[in-house]
């Protein structure tokens, strides 16, 4: 039976190189190995796995861009910390929010909240959330 090699460039679409690009990160690196997800604090809340979310990027599965995993994330690093191949997965996350606004649009617009609400909750939580949410300054 022959065998069929393929370039590396014909199995990575798109989406994998754009996410590779922004976070630095090399997606074949994790082998779902789900150090990731058994350590993750918010896992309980995701619709997607930490690990599932990166065999969905190590696909260029356009599906990982709706999931709301990628919201959720802490970025707490646990994850990172947890992998013995080093992948950053918070960063992972940060390219798929970046890209994902990038084409649905923002998610949250800042004009559209309560002031009341705004200066009640603590100045850190409401820049974090943010960066989360929106494009600001991109």
């Amino acid at each position: 039976m022959a065998r069929i090699r393929l370039s590396g460039e014909r199995i990575r679409g798109e989406l994998v190189r754009k996410i590779e690009e922004l976070s630095g990160q090399n997606l074949l690196a994790c082998n779902q190995c789900g150090k990731c997800s058994a350590g993750c604090p918010a896992a309980a809340v995701m619709d997607l796995l930490p690990n599932q979310v990166i065999r969905y990027a190590q696909f260029g599965l356009e599906e990982v861009l709706a999931a709301n995993s990628i919201w959720v994330c802490a970025a707490c690093q646990t994850c990172y910390a947890r992998c013995p191949h080093g992948v950053d997965l918070p960063r992972v996350m940060e390219a798929l929010r970046v890209i994902a606004l990038e084409q649905q649009g923002d998610r949250l617009r800042p004009q559209e909240l309560d002031p009341q609400k705004v200066a009640e909750l603590p100045q850190l939580a409401v820049v974090g959330g943010f960066r989360k949410f929106t494009m600001m300054g991109g």
